[in-house]
């Protein structure tokens, strides 16, 4: 993007596009001690409601942090790496996936096919294994957001 291209985008718009346009960051969540607990994810961003969705498993270190403390941060980097937004909000959770065609096992599905833009090979194979892995998504509701775009010359 030049600065040509922004005609009249604030800032927050373009940090939006930003995450908007990706698909791979890192979470931040909260451990016991208080120290951040860091993991690379892909996620699904509607730019409309500003949530991230976001595969987990149950047992992960991840999901147990978030369902006791839901403050968490997103970090999302441009190719550039120096352009980047973080996202701050509330964490919530989908129920475990417990049956292949449940409603938990369908926004599964719904976050690969938007977070990586294609469909997966087998879908009932793909369903059985969020059932067998116990995946559910964990959705961050922003509630702010900071960063900075940086601009070619």
């Amino acid at each position: 993007m030049s600065k040509d291209d922004l005609g009249s985008k604030s800032d927050d718009d373009i940090l939006l596009e930003l995450a908007a346009g990706q698909n791979k960051a890192v979470l931040a969540t909260v451990k016991r001690d208080g120290r951040p607990q860091l993991s690379n994810v892909l996620y699904d961003w509607d730019p409309d409601t500003r949530i991230a969705r976001i595969s987990v498993t149950a047992d992960r270190a991840k999901t147990r942090n978030a369902a006791r403390d839901s403050r968490v941060s997103l970090h999302i980097s441009a190719p550039d790496f120096w352009s980047y937004v973080v996202i701050e909000g509330g964490a919530s959770l989908s129920d475990v996936a417990s049956d292949p065609h449940d409603e938990a096992t369908d926004e599964l599905v719904d976050v690969f096919r938007r977070a990586t833009g294609q469909e997966h090979e087998n879908w009932d194979e793909f369903r059985r294994a969020m059932v067998a892995d116990r995946r559910q998504v964990l959705r961050v509701h922003t509630t702010h957001f900071y960063g900075m775009a940086q601009l070619p010359e």
